[in-house]
């Protein structure tokens, strides 16, 4: 990848957060890549644009990270402290929000407003991993943003795994 003359090398599994414009170029054996942008206005033609409202006054980051479950794994139902997009990677997994159910495949998004209660089902038979970005307040910066709607949940074993990859504060 280039960016103002810098090259970086990404390896698979990894990611990369910047505010210029940048070149990708896949190596011999090409490459998958997902892109989420924050913009001031909504673009026509994105896959998935949610509309999210920041407090101009107050400090942000962005997080991107990568959730993994073992077959049968269950994210209880919970919260975030912020917004984000996720991308299914791998597997399947059922979203129960607000009454309703979505069933994620492969390469499908879905947005998470942060505040709604989330219960999340992964696959049965597979592994199942997803991306996501977050739009998170500052102080969360190297912690956890989830939140147990059951306290009961928050003693429950937890299966799935997290590997961060960008936890930077937003301009």
């Amino acid at each position: 990848m280039r960016s103002n003359g810098i090259v970086a090398t990404l390896a698979a599994n990894s990611a990369w957060h910047g505010r210029r414009p940048c070149e990708v170029v896949a190596g011999k054996d090409g490459a998958e890549m997902y892109r989420w942008e924050l913009r001031e206005a909504a673009t026509a033609g994105s896959a998935l644009s949610s509309e999210v409202k920041l407090d101009r006054k107050a400090a942000y980051l962005m997080r991107c990270d990568r959730v993994d479950f073992p077959p049968g794994g269950i994210a209880y139902t919970h919260t975030h402290r912020g917004p984000g997009v996720r991308c299914l990677l791998a597997g399947e997994i059922r979203i129960k929000v607000s009454g309703k159910e979505q069933l994620v495949k492969p390469g499908e998004a879905w947005f998470e407003a942060g505040p709604d209660p989330v219960l999340a089902l992964a696959s049965e038979r597979e592994p199942t991993a997803f991306a996501r970005v977050m739009i998170l307040p500052a102080e969360l910066r190297g912690k956890s943003s989830i939140k147990y709607v059951l306290p009961e949940d928050a003693d429950k074993p937890k299966r799935q795994t997290y590997q961060m990859f960008v936890d930077d504060p937003l301009d």
